[in-house]
């Protein structure tokens, strides 16, 4: 017997795909380096945490939340009456969002975006600052998606570190999904890009051993920096 949900979910889909199913087992990060970082599956799919409270009282509509997932956040935004748009490029995530009765887009951040530079808070939360391999790109693409007095609200990884590297999802069995370019931000180095990107660390704070930033315009900005390939 089938269902609705288990119509979301095809045979063979990648680790990561597969763990945007609730109950399934654990999925891996696999950096080339043959480093191993566990990723917090169950999260995706539970009610949000006191961090992610943390979070979300730091949301002013409309939000943005940039690479949902199934998109706890933005669904809960919604059901506080507070506009949130979900934005995924697995059309998994996406289904399942919608399905649970959220809003989102199978597209990506460097993709044509609704209201753009009408966006009062944007998320890159669980680990999205690594989307593309290029913080500085993400953060600067985002900056234009932001209204003048908008917000983006960053989760942070828990070491000091900024690097740039590829990888692939991987489940307990060590089957893996194609390579994509990622990357790990730290709160120093968040500083560096946020002051050459012309914006500003507004707040920080930690959580639940979660280190979390906002980040908004000053009010000059340069001139597109170098911000590498996207």
């Amino acid at each position: 017997m089938t269902t609705d949900k288990d119509e979301l979910y095809g045979a063979g889909e990648d680790p990561f795909a597969l763990a945007l199913r609730p109950g399934r087992g654990p999925v891996y990060l696999r950096l080339a380096d043959g480093r191993r970082i566990r990723m917090p599956v169950h999260r995706w799919h539970e009610r949000p945490t006191v961090a992610d409270e943390t979070v979300l009282e730091h949301c002013v509509g409309p939000v943005l939340d940039v690479g949902c997932g199934p998109g706890r956040l933005c669904r809960e935004l919604l059901s506080r009456g507070v506009f949130a748009l979900g934005i995924d490029i697995a059309p998994r995530a996406v289904a399942l969002t919608t399905a649970l009765g959220g809003l989102a887009l199978c597209r990506s951040v460097f993709d044509r975006l609704p209201t753009e530079r009408g966006w009062q808070t944007i998320l890159l939360i669980d680990g999205n600052i690594g989307i593309g391999g290029n913080p500085r790109g993400l953060l600067y693409r985002c900056r234009g998606l932001i209204a003048p007095l908008g917000r983006l609200v960053i989760e942070l990884d828990p070491h000091d570190v900024e690097e740039l590297c590829t990888a692939r999802f991987e489940d307990l069995h060590g089957r893996s999904g194609p390579l994509f370019p990622w990357a790990r931000l730290g709160r120093q180095a968040l500083h560096r890009v946020a002051e050459d990107l012309a914006l500003s660390v507004t707040d920080q704070w930690t959580s639940e051993h979660r280190r979390f930033a906002t980040l908004a315009h000053r009010r000059s900005a340069p001139e597109r920096p170098d911000v590498g390939p996207r």
